[in-house]
């Protein structure tokens, strides 16, 4: 399933044609993936640092076949110039919206799983949240089940910009990553259960769904796109993806129109697809911090 979260919806405002976005991919090192700012297991609208990598290994049998190095397009959000439809005025290709995207997002700050190709006893004992992209990238680990990314989505000036959809593009489904799979936590959880847009990375062509939520028993409304922000109205969008049958690359698309133009800017992982592993059939471990040592939990 892949889920996302909004707040603070408003209705719609103007309408537009489309664009898309092409920038040419960053380059990663093949020893080790890229990694960056880590994100809350909470959307707060004003800590939006940006989240270089998913921990994902990359250049070898491994990681990302070539096939979908030639999917990736530009980094996070990144309009390609020249490609914004719609009036010009002043000449200006830059789309009137930034985007701010974290990929290493905990279940309630601490529920998390990743698969890695490495014995319990060559792997750390669990990091913090903040410390998790640089603790996946060092493992060499993919997100196992579940991957959240955060994006927050701003205007660049006070006129609104309507986000129109989300879409989907998942461009690689391979068997299963055959590691093992540590959790990052140790029996915590949340009454917190953000609405959500629910997509299913196994489908053959997956769909944003809107979903409930709850807190603490009380319903929180689905809501369904549009969206209107601004420069002083962000919006903050909590993409749960999830896989139980495939090793999946996938990318989101973001359609926007504004004051007769419109566009659609690409989130990923800066250039490279987002990473997802099932964990169903894995071994399991967990972290007994007591004994100092992963143990198996299946």
């Amino acid at each position: 399933m892949l889920a996302v979260t909004a707040v603070e919806v408003r209705p719609p405002g103007e309408d537009g044609r489309k664009d898309t976005a092409a920038t040419p991919p960053s380059t990663a090192p093949s020893s080790t993936p890229s990694t960056g700012a880590t994100a809350r297991g909470h959307l707060d609208r004003q800590k939006t640092d940006g989240d270089d990598a998913s921990g994902a290994p990359r250049g070898d049998g491994k990681g990302e076949p070539d096939k979908e190095r030639k999917a990736k397009g530009a980094a996070s959000g990144s309009p390609t110039p020249g490609a914004t439809k719609g009036p010009d005025h002043g000449g200006s290709t830059r789309a009137p919206l930034t985007l701010s995207t974290r990929s290493h997002v905990w279940e309630n700050g601490c529920g998390h799983r990743y698969v890695i190709d490495r014995p319990p006893s060559e792997v750390a004992p669990p990091p913090t949240e903040q410390d998790a992209p640089t603790w996946a990238a060092a493992h060499g680990a993919v997100h196992g089940g579940t991957t959240n990314v955060e994006v927050t989505v701003q205007g660049r000036a006070s006129s609104a910009v309507v986000l129109q959809a989300l879409h989907v593009r998942v461009v690689g489904r391979r068997t299963p990553l055959a590691w093992s799979s540590f959790a990052m936590d140790n029996g915590c959880g949340g009454s917190l259960t953000p609405r959500a847009f629910s997509v299913n990375l196994d489908a053959s062509r997956p769909l944003a769904r809107p979903t409930d939520g709850n807190d603490a028993g009380k319903p929180i409304p689905a809501v369904s796109f549009p969206y209107r922000v601004s420069a002083s109205d962000p919006e903050v969008l909590l993409v749960n993806a999830r896989t139980a049958g495939c090793d999946c690359s996938w990318y989101l698309e973001l359609d926007w129109t504004s004051g007769g133009r419109s566009g659609t800017l690409r989130i990923d992982d800066h250039g490279s697809p987002f990473r997802t592993s099932s964990v169903k059939g894995r071994p399991q471990y967990a972290y007994d911090y007591a004994d100092g040592a992963w143990y198996k939990s299946d």
